[in-house]
């Protein structure tokens, strides 16, 4: 399916950031903007058939970027059948890792399982980064200098992403340096900022609600996960992805005409995705996004991408902020997580905002190795 640059990227402001002012959310991605699940799988398919042609004969390790790019990635390596991990932030115990900057981002400190990499270099021709957007390519040539000076001559890199906004300049540097390229659409940056500047400061903001008494949601444990943080085969783990959602349907009584929304939370987005795909092919009408810790600005411009959004706390630690938005009013809500139950103000603040919203119907999917 050809994709033009309007299909895809939305410039929205961001808040908090001196590098840039704005960042570009994807309608179809389904991370910041509620979006039919089919056609979230649809774009991703579109990129794993465009790397699927280029690489058929190499081993392969798909790397996915995280926050946002951690679906991409783990739907295009599902796919292909190669092996797969993301970047984290998030902090897991006895593994070392790789430590690097992501360029333009609020949270810049990205880390990859360097225990991992190590056991996997001896099985791979070529590792392939995945991304929603190249912007300089600065932070993917940040870390293929670690893996250079960890794993010197072992590997080919190339790099995929669903945008590309990289000038004539950062291209010739990708070039001259033998990093293969590939995209669904090109993009140019120039003009962004000011378009983001336009928008009206007509958004509404909702903090953080640890006041209003939360009222206990069902929660429905899983078991059989996969932390695809850590090195994991891409088949392998779209079929863990679908015995979870097997299980949810098989055991939660979810209309088949209802209209409902799924939402994951963090880096963990291609679960709550697939999940969100099995409802809608069964009939329902759903919609679906994830948490994030990236903060917005929002406005009721027509052009802003984001109207509505709601202070959260994270899942994972509850000192950070996350945030979701724009929630409309369901028949039915599934959180689906791979947060430990300990951290109880992310659960609280999210059925907070979305009792704001006038859902009632909540439910908890927690997936759990046992």
């Amino acid at each position: 399916m050809a994709y033009t640059e309007q299909d895809l990227a939305v410039p929205a402001g961001r808040e908090n950031n001196k590098k840039r002012k704005y960042l570009i959310v994807n309608p179809l991605q389904g991370k910041h903007v509620p979006v039919s699940p089919g056609r979230v799988f649809q774009m991703f398919a579109d990129l794993a058939d465009l790397l699927q042609k280029e690489y058929e004969g190499e081993n392969l390790l798909l790397i996915g970027f995280a926050e946002t790019a951690t679906a991409v990635g783990a739907a295009v390596a599902g796919k292909m059948g190669t092996l797969y991990m993301q970047t984290t932030r998030e902090q897991m115990e006895g593994v070392e890792y790789f430590y690097f900057s992501e360029e333009h981002s609020h949270a810049t400190e990205q880390k990859l399982v360097k225990t991992d990499l190590d056991q996997a270099v001896s099985r791979v021709d070529r590792i392939i980064f995945i991304e929603d957007e190249i912007t300089t390519g600065k932070t993917i040539r940040n870390i293929i200098r670690l893996l250079e000076q960890a794993y010197p001559g072992s590997l080919s890199y190339s790099a995929a992403a669903l945008l590309n906004g990289m000038d004539e300049e950062c291209l010739k540097v990708y070039r001259e340096s033998g990093i293969r390229l590939h995209w669904l659409v090109k993009i140019c940056h120039d003009g962004y900022e000011n378009r983001v500047s336009g928008y009206q400061k007509t958004g509404v903001y909702h903090t953080c609600d640890l006041c209003r008494p939360v009222s206990e949601v069902p929660e429905y444990a899983v078991f059989g996960y996969q932390n695809a943080r850590r090195l994991t085969d891409g088949a392998g783990y779209q079929k863990a992805c679908e015995r979870m959602a097997e299980d949810v349907l098989k055991n939660l009584s979810l209309p088949s005409d209802s209209r409902m929304l799924v939402i994951g939370t963090e880096e963990f987005m291609y679960p709550a995705l697939w999940l969100a795909y099995v409802l809608e092919k069964e009939g329902r009408q759903v919609r679906c996004h994830s948490t994030t810790r990236s903060p917005i600005a929002v406005s009721n411009d027509r052009n802003c991408p984001l109207h509505e959004r709601y202070e959260l706390r994270s899942f994972y630690d509850s000192s950070r902020k996350t945030f979701l938005y724009d929630i409309a009013e369901y028949d039915g809500v599934l959180i689906v997580t791979d947060a430990e139950n300990g951290e109880k103000e992310g659960m609280h603040t999210l059925v907070n905002a979305l009792h704001l919203c006038k859902n009632e119907n909540i439910y908890v999917i927690r997936w759990c190795t046992k």
